[in-house]
């Protein structure tokens, strides 16, 4: 490596990690706010250095701490869940799509395509989901909706298909009898350990974040998940605050915004936790289909 190119190296890497760092100034601040005074907020706005630090956002929490365990629990299960089965219906679909001697793969490709594009709108959706499938207030509600609008990831799956699996790989496991099934099992799937771990982290997020489902197809309290649940606490804490305006205030103000944002750390924790597992997978899965080309 000559000078030139070290010096260019050196660069890059600097300006990846002021990147870097300015990328992490938000969430710094997110954590700080949290524990900062209500006061403070109040008086000074939001600070890296706050002048008195407090518990008051997360002693509230800490009192519906059952409530929020149990939509924990909730959103564990939707998550896991809808993952998984996410993950394989997307690869089982792909798969056939991807096979140039399928029949009718373009009308199949053309109306996964036609789905990224247009769909019949919130209140056909959701009388689908109420009066033909009957999820409302069930489990499946917050698990359903999920699996069918990943188009993309269909599309995305099935061009790592066509791209980065050899076909004499596929043609060798033909002439030894493997089926279809035996194929896909014993031989797409383990070299497609990228795109699918790539499209899992997707999937995750998309399920860890998810309050719509959940805002539209769920009013039992016992059945919110840790987005609704949130969400729930945050809106009775504004209803309180608008209250006290009202009254005279002993105890000072209610905790809102420190506690928006302790409730968006305590969202966000387990997705920091997941991430490194799903990493060079991730970064993997990205770049193949590049380098490939």
């Amino acid at each position: 490596m000559n000078k030139e190119n070290q010096v260019w190296q050196w660069i890059s890497h600097i300006v990846m990690v002021l990147v870097s760092i300015a990328c992490l100034f938000p969430f710094v601040l997110l954590v700080v706010s949290s524990f900062t005074s209500e006061h403070d907020i109040i008086r000074e706005g939001y600070s890296f250095f706050p002048k008195s630090l407090s518990l008051d956002a997360y002693t509230y929490l800490g009192n519906k701490m059952g409530e929020i365990a149990r939509a924990y629990g909730i959103t564990v299960l939707i998550t896991a869940a809808g993952t998984i089965v996410g993950v394989a219906i997307t690869a089982m679909l792909a798969y056939p799509i991807s096979k140039p001697d399928m029949p009718y793969r373009n009308v199949v490709a053309f109306l996964i395509f036609f789905t990224l594009l247009f769909n019949g709108g919130l209140v056909p959706t959701y009388l689908i989901y109420t009066q033909a499938f009957e999820i409302k207030n069930t489990i499946w509600a917050l698990i359903v909706p999920g699996l069918l609008t990943n188009g993309f990831n269909v599309m995305l799956v099935r061009s790592y298909f066509t791209t980065s699996i050899p076909a004499p790989v596929i043609e060798s496991a033909n002439i030894d009898g493997a089926g279809e099934f035996r194929t896909f099992f014993s031989i797409v799937i383990p070299l497609s350990t990228p795109i699918l771990a790539t499209i899992g982290l997707f999937q995750l997020v998309l399920y860890w974040n998810d309050w719509f489902n959940g805002m539209i197809y769920i009013t039992d309290s016992k059945l919110y998940s840790l987005q609704n649940m949130l969400n729930r606490i945050l809106t009775d804490i504004q209803f309180l605050s608008s209250s006290n305006l009202s009254s005279s205030v002993k105890s000072g103000p209610m905790p809102s915004e420190t506690v928006r944002m302790a409730i968006a750390v305590i969202g966000v924790i387990p997705l920091l936790v997941a991430y490194p597992f799903f990493q060079r997978f991730f970064v993997k899965g990205l770049v193949v289909g590049a380098v490939k080309g």
